[in-house]
């Protein structure tokens, strides 16, 4: 199907970005690598007047060490995450999650910041921000803002964005030395999770001393499993520990029912890929 018309501007600046955003108003659209949007306007779901293309912006890719944390760049690709020797070193989660995105030819196009953006219940990406604690890096006429992941998401492609204002960077707490696993489970003819499990888990003498545990595609939003994460802290890392607490990944969670799963599925699904994923993480 082509696309509705639109008219396009492809601004050099985060300021000229944000400006042409502000003047198109709710009928605007920032693009990105343009692997979720592009889609969407070649189905006319939707039709925007406006799209405004960043991948010129400077400033907005890479990699940043900042002491306690990574900065890293809106426009990163997931190719750039996957080999990215910071982000192996000091969050290792989000590496092993953006390996599991589509295809190689989406991971050389598709962005950090704008599988965020969309936030797709689906997507890969918004689970392992949510628990890594990740602070999102917002830019709009007003200045600059960060809105930590757990407030960012709002619902079904829904998130704290104002029309008018670009993701610019994602600031990452470090997990140095933590064992990490993203497990999910989907079609093999499609990349999107049907349900998906990020795990990052730090381990000390044997002992869980700190773990972080989110959902994908368990809730209009990620969702994170503090029930799974209690379970785990504190205690031996062994088998039982991690059977016990995987049993308790599913609550607080809304599962979707659609034509790939119910919500007991869905459920069921979760339970068996957190101990999966914290199996391997503890084992990393």
């Amino acid at each position: 199907m082509i696309p509705a018309a639109f008219d396009y501007v492809a601004p050099t600046t985060v300021e000229q970005a944000v400006r042409a955003l502000a003047e198109g108003g709710e009928d605007a659209k920032a693009m990105a690598g343009g692997q979720s949007l592009i889609p969407v306007l070649r189905m006319r779901l939707a039709a925007p007047t406006l799209v405004v293309d960043l991948s010129r912006v400077a400033g907005l890719g890479g990699v940043r060490d900042e002491g306690d944390s990574l900065l890293i760049g809106a426009l990163t690709t997931h190719h750039e995450l996957q080999r990215d020797p910071l982000v192996d070193g000091h969050a290792r989660l989000l590496r092993l999650a953006a390996g599991t995105v589509a295809d190689p030819q989406v991971r050389h196009r598709g962005t950090l910041g704008g599988s965020l953006a969309h936030a797709d219940p689906a997507g890969d990406l918004p689970a392992p921000v949510l628990a890594l604690d990740a602070v999102l890096v917002c830019t709009g006429p007003g200045g600059t803002r960060e809105v930590p992941a757990a407030e960012f998401f709002v619902g079904h492609f829904t998130t704290a964005l104002a029309p008018d204002e670009l993701l610019t960077h994602v600031r990452v707490p470090k997990t140095t030395g933590w064992g990490a696993r993203y497990e999910k489970f989907n079609r093999v003819a499609q990349a999107w999770s049907i349900v998906g499990v990020a795990a990052a888990v730090e381990v000390v003498d044997g002992v869980v001393r700190r773990a972080r545990v989110a959902l994908t595609n368990m809730g209009p939003t990620p969702v994170r499993a503090r029930g799974v994460e209690e379970e785990l802290v504190g205690r031996s890392a062994g088998a039982g520990t991690i059977a016990a607490a995987a049993e308790r990944a599913a609550e607080g969670a809304d599962p979707p029912v659609d034509g790939d799963a119910d919500a007991g599925y869905r459920s069921h699904l979760a339970r068996v890929l957190t101990r999966r994923a914290v199996t391997a993480a503890v084992g990393a």
